[in-house]
């Protein structure tokens, strides 16, 4: 099964994989009508594109998550023209096999790309190693890794929902030193300079890996 708005890299798409062996059992322009197909044929393997119609934003991965949440016997491996890394990780924070995301110029290299194509459809996972660079990046630039340990603990405390005065008892620290720490617990996560207590929530949010991006 195929997915891809590209008519020219969609029918090249489809040579290369009946080169390999493949069987394309449908092709689709949009979003939709890969869901549809997929709940016709149930493919074992759907190549899908992330940005797709109408909205050309994410389209392609909200089908995808849908794709091994209902027919989770279907292996989707995503292209994509540009790193997104964002979308690389909500479709493995959800799934950890059976799920590759490829930049498109992969595809370029027949071999590696048929390779990554198996290996998912087997059940393992393929991602692009731009995209593997651009999460370890991300991961290593994580505000939460700029606290100290004395920081992480104040903050555990705030998502406790202690108040500054619990917090240097539990401490044994004085109210001042915990307000230095809290200052610098929201200028270390970058937060918003807004109300201070709206800024604690945040920061509370944040410890607790919630709406991060």
């Amino acid at each position: 099964m195929i997915a891809e708005d590209s008519v020219l890299l969609r029918i090249g798409l489809v040579k290369v994989l009946e080169m390999a062996g493949f069987t394309v059992l449908a092709e689709a322009g949009d979003a939709e009508q890969l869901l549809a197909d997929v709940a016709a044929h149930r493919p074992g393997l759907a190549v899908v594109d992330v940005r797709m119609p109408p909205g050309f934003t994410d389209e392609g991965v909200r089908a995808a998550l849908s794709i091994r949440r209902e027919w989770p016997g279907t292996a989707v491996l995503m292209l994509s023209q540009y790193v997104e890394e964002r979308y690389a990780a909500d479709l493995l924070a959800s799934h950890t096999s059976g799920v590759g995301y490829l930049l498109k110029q992969r595809v370029a290299d027949v071999e590696e790309f048929i390779e990554a194509l198996r290996r998912v459809a087997d059940g393992g996972t393929a991602l692009d190693p731009q995209v593997v660079a651009q999460l370890l990046v991300r991961r290593a630039s994580d505000p939460m890794e700029r606290l100290t340990g004395r920081e992480r603990e104040v903050l555990a405390l705030m998502a406790e929902g202690r108040s500054n005065a619990g917090i240097a008892a539990q401490l044994v620290v004085s109210e001042s030193a915990v307000a230095k720490h809290i200052n610098s617990i929201l200028a270390k996560l970058d937060l918003p300079v807004t109300d201070a207590d709206h800024r604690r929530v945040l920061a509370v949010l944040r410890f607790l890996g919630v709406g991060r991006d």
